[in-house]
C-alpha cells in the first residue's frame, strides 16, 4: 500500500467508520449526539451502529437520504437466541429503518463443532433482510483457534454474508490483526464480493492504518471501500478528527 500521511489515513478511515454506541446506558439523547457526530465538517462516517430499539429514532434524525447508513445488531451480544426470535428482531429493525444488520453467530455452537447451527442462523437472517447489508459477527476472540476462525468465515460467506466481522466489542479479546488476516484470506479464497469489518479495540488512526495495510496486502490494490471494508469503533472518531484538524500529534498504535 502506498504510504499514506496521517491526514490521508485519517480521512480514509473516516469514510469507512461504523460509529458505534452499544453501551448499556445508551438513550435517545446519546443517539442524537451520535447522529450529529457522524456528520463532521471533514466528511461523514459510513454508518452508525446502534441497538435495535433506537433505529426508528435515528432514522427520524438522519432522514430518508441514507447518506449515513444505520446499522443495528441482532442476536447480540451472546449469539444464543433462538433463530425465530432473531429473525423477528431483524424484521422489526428493517421496518424501523435499519440499512444494515450485524448478526452474531451462535459461536458457542461453532466451538462445539455444530456448524449447521451457524448456517441455519445466517441463512434465516439473510432471508429476513434480503435488501439489507448483512454483517456476520464471528466473535473471533472467543473462537481463539485459527482453524475455527477460518471455518466460521467460510460458513458465514457460504450462507450469504455481505461482510464478516471480528467481534462484538463485549468480550476480552476483540479485533486482532491475526484474526483479520485469516478472515481476509477466506474472503479472497471464496472469490465472492464479501467485506471485512474489524471491530473492538481500534482506537487510533495508527491502529486503523495497520488493518488497511493488511487488507491491501491480502486483497490487492483498490479493494478497500465502504462496500468492502468497515471499522466498528466508538473512540476512533476522536483520533481521526484530532489528526484531520491538526489538534494533536498522531497517536501511536495502541496494539491489539
Amino acid at each position: 500500500m502506498e504510504l499514506l500521511s496521517p491526514r490521508e489515513a485519517a480521512a480514509f478511515a473516516l469514510s469507512l467508520l461504523d460509529l458505534t454506541n452499544l453501551r448499556d446506558d445508551c438513550d435517545n439523547a446519546a443517539i442524537e449526539k451520535l447522529c450529529l457526530r457522524a456528520q463532521t465538517p471533514n466528511g461523514h462516517t459510513a454508518a452508525i451502529c446502534i441497538w435495535p430499539r433506537f433505529v426508528a429514532h435515528a432514522r427520524s434524525i438522519l432522514g430518508p437520504e441514507h447518506v449515513v447508513r444505520i446499522a443495528t445488531v441482532v442476536n447480540f451480544p451472546f449469539g444464543d437466541l433462538p433463530v425465530a426470535e432473531v429473525v423477528e428482531e431483524t424484521r422489526r429493525a428493517v421496518a424501523d429503518g435499519a440499512d444494515e444488520i450485524d448478526l452474531v453467530i451462535p459461536y458457542r455452537k461453532l466451538i462445539a463443532r455444530d456448524e449447521a447451527a451457524v448456517t441455519e442462523m445466517v441463512e434465516a437472517v439473510r432471508a429476513a433482510c434480503p435488501q439489507s447489508c448483512l454483517k456476520v459477527i464471528l466473535e473471533t476472540g472467543e473462537l481463539k483457534d485459527a482453524a475455527l476462525v477460518r471455518r466460521g468465515s467460510e460458513l458465514a460467506i457460504e450462507a450469504g454474508a455481505d461482510f464478516i466481522k471480528t467481534s462484538t466489542g463485549k468480550v476480552a479479546v476483540n479485533a486482532t490483526l491475526e484474526a483479520a488476516d485469516i478472515m481476509l484470506r477466506a474472503i479472497r479464497d471464496s472469490r465472492k464480493r464479501v467485506g471485512l469489518k474489524p471491530a473492538g479495540g481500534i482506537g487510533t488512526v495508527a491502529d486503523a492504518d495497520l488493518y488497511l495495510r493488511l487488507a491491501e496486502t491480502v486483497m490487492g490494490p483498490n479493494w478497500i471501500m465502504p462496500s468492502t471494508f468497515r471499522f466498528g469503533a466508538s473512540g476512533l472518531l476522536d483520533d481521526i478528527l484530532a489528526v484531520l484538524n491538526g489538534n494533536t500529534a498522531p497517536r501511536a498504535s495502541t496494539g491489539y
